[in-house]
């Protein structure tokens, strides 16, 4: 396959200057404002809007529409393209739901974002909504669901803390307990977890 590179230049351009596209299909709900005014305020610009010049010399933003809304009175990284109005509706149109097509690794999610902070709400909510998508507060099904159980009939009850669980695993537990060693039930808790 013969891929054309087609973008044309790098410029930094007021945002104030790039025109909104007419066509753009994409709408930015509260929560996306906030979230990008948070890494905006700590990292700052770390991508370029993508735009193609008109007959005029104008530029007219094929992507970025929030950036450039959002930071209207800075100096933005814009990649000027060198597409016709056609091409550029295909992009339009392409460019946020290819995006949106890629899947997520629990895994490495997880690992990455051991290593981020942000001091934004919005952000942090943002990250776990991602977290809650890719799966990482999912706990792996056990023998049942525990919303057909009887909740007195199965639970581990202790001094300090009250367990819901399955009836099987309630059975299980007591079936170890009673092969266990010890006189109560915190000595046998100890020689379980040794």
């Amino acid at each position: 396959m013969n891929i054309r590179n087609r973008v044309k230049e790098l410029r930094h351009v007021p945002a104030s200057d790039l025109r909104p596209n007419p066509k753009n299909w994409r709408t930015h709900p509260k929560a996306q404002q906030d979230a990008l005014r948070g890494i905006l305020a700590e990292v700052g610009m770390a991508d370029a809007c993508l735009a193609r010049e008109l007959d005029d010399g104008s530029l007219m933003l094929i992507d970025g529409h929030l950036r450039a809304e959002t930071a209207s009175d800075a100096i933005v990284p814009v990649l000027i393209l060198d597409v016709d109005e056609a091409e550029s509706d295909k992009i339009l149109a392409t460019l946020d739901p290819l995006a949106a097509m890629a899947g997520s690794d629990a895994v490495r999610l997880d690992e990455l974002l051991r290593n981020v902070d942000t001091g934004s709400e919005a952000l942090q909510e943002m990250l776990a909504d991602i977290c809650e998508q890719a799966g990482l507060y999912d706990v792996p099904p056990d023998e049942g669901s525990l919303e057909d159980e009887d909740i007195s009939s199965s639970s581990l009850d202790f001094d300090w803390i009250k367990i819901r669980v399955t009836s099987e695993t309630k059975k299980r537990w007591d079936e170890k307990m009673k092969q266990t060693p010890g006189e109560d039930e915190e000595q046998k808790i100890i020689a379980l977890l040794s």
